[in-house]
């Protein structure tokens, strides 16, 4: 039977909000301890390592986001391993977010001068000591405004966990557009929110990005 859009389906989809904001966090949070291990592989000096990390960039930069969370969910589920959708959504966004954060980590890191390193090294630090007390501190200034700009990707990415059951912004809306039959106010509340989610965060990653670019030009 269908029904008017009301105040209730309105809170209904707002509610659905934190459930984006936890797959987010998980998601960028777990992206992050994976993406440094993939760029610290990459710009190790092991061949083997160096290998590695590009095939993983490679596998999951080159392949839909939505194929990975079907691979994820469905697909251990035809093993016999059902997955709750939460964990099958934060297991694959947690993937997606290592491949990209590990690409841009890399890039930050080779972006530090050589003559940095060459310094730590007549200096007889090791190579977690460098990294630690030399390379990576410079290298996250130059990473932060890309990495926040990934982070508004990130949580609009959520959005396809409603493919697999996950109830968060998307798939309230889902919900409440089959009993109200009113796309356009629905989606539209639905966008909404995420406006007001991700706006604050690309302004932020705008003013790093002007702030550093200033930094470099002193």
């Amino acid at each position: 039977m269908i029904r008017e859009f009301s105040s209730a389906d309105v809170m209904f989809i707002v509610l659905a909000v934190r459930w984006t904001l936890i797959l987010s966090a998980v998601a960028f949070l777990g992206g992050a301890l994976g993406g440094l291990l993939v760029a610290l592989a990459r710009t190790s000096g092991r061949a083997p390592l160096r290998r590695a990390a590009a095939g993983f960039i490679q596998l999951f930069q080159g392949t839909p986001l939505l194929m990975q969370l079907f691979l994820v969910y469905f697909g251990l589920a035809v093993i016999g391993l059902p997955i709750d959708p939460l964990v099958a959504a934060a297991a694959a966004l947690t993937l997606h977010a290592s491949a990209y954060l590990g690409e841009i980590w890399r890039g930050s890191i080779e972006a530090v001068p050589s003559g940095q390193t060459e310094a730590a090294t007549a200096l007889a630090l090791s190579y977690p000591h460098r990294m630690r007390h030399v390379v990576l501190p410079q290298a996250m200034r130059v990473a932060t405004a890309p990495t926040v700009g990934f982070l508004v990707q990130l949580i609009k990415g959520t959005s396809l966990a409603s493919i697999i059951g996950f109830t968060e912004v998307t798939r309230a809306g889902q919900i409440v557009n089959n009993a109200t039959f009113q796309p356009f106010l629905v989606f539209g509340t639905v966008a909404a929110l995420y406006f007001v989610l991700c706006w604050p965060l690309s302004l932020a990653a705008r003013r790093l990005e002007a702030r550093m670019r200033l930094a470099i030009t002193r």
